[in-house]
């Protein structure tokens, strides 16, 4: 049960009680004190915890979305701004993905994540 704020009347009382007025180091305190639930929310952005969480499921997903063949020699990096990093092991298959499976790699991923998420994917090798 919380208790009520105290009326101006009561706020005068209590300070020439205590000799002091508090009122605004009062007030201060107040503003600052919010749950743990309202400070979460802006706590993970903040830290990128659900950007990283969605790049960890891209990952995950991405073994299960894609030939075996191509994840055998390509792999997520990371995501910025909707732009999917994908590291392949070698020119020659860096060739043969972004000639011949680049679009349905890239439809895949939209259609499980969303276009917002996974605009487009660069291919490097690295």
């Amino acid at each position: 049960m919380s208790a009520s704020p105290p009326t101006r009347a009561a706020r005068r009382v209590l300070a020439a009680w205590r000799g002091i007025d508090l009122t605004e180091q009062e007030r201060a305190r107040a503003d600052r004190a919010r749950s743990a639930g309202n400070l979460m929310p802006a706590l993970l952005k903040r830290l990128g915890l659900d950007q990283r969480r969605r790049e960890a499921e891209v990952a995950k997903v991405w073994k299960n979305l894609i030939d075996p063949s191509v994840t055998a020699h390509a792999q997520p990096a990371g995501i910025h701004k909707g732009t999917l990093f994908v590291n392949v092991d070698s020119n020659v298959w860096l060739s043969e993905i972004v000639r011949y499976r680049r679009h349905e790699i890239l439809q895949r991923l939209q259609h499980a994540f969303g276009p917002d998420f996974i605009a487009r994917i660069s291919f490097r090798v690295g």
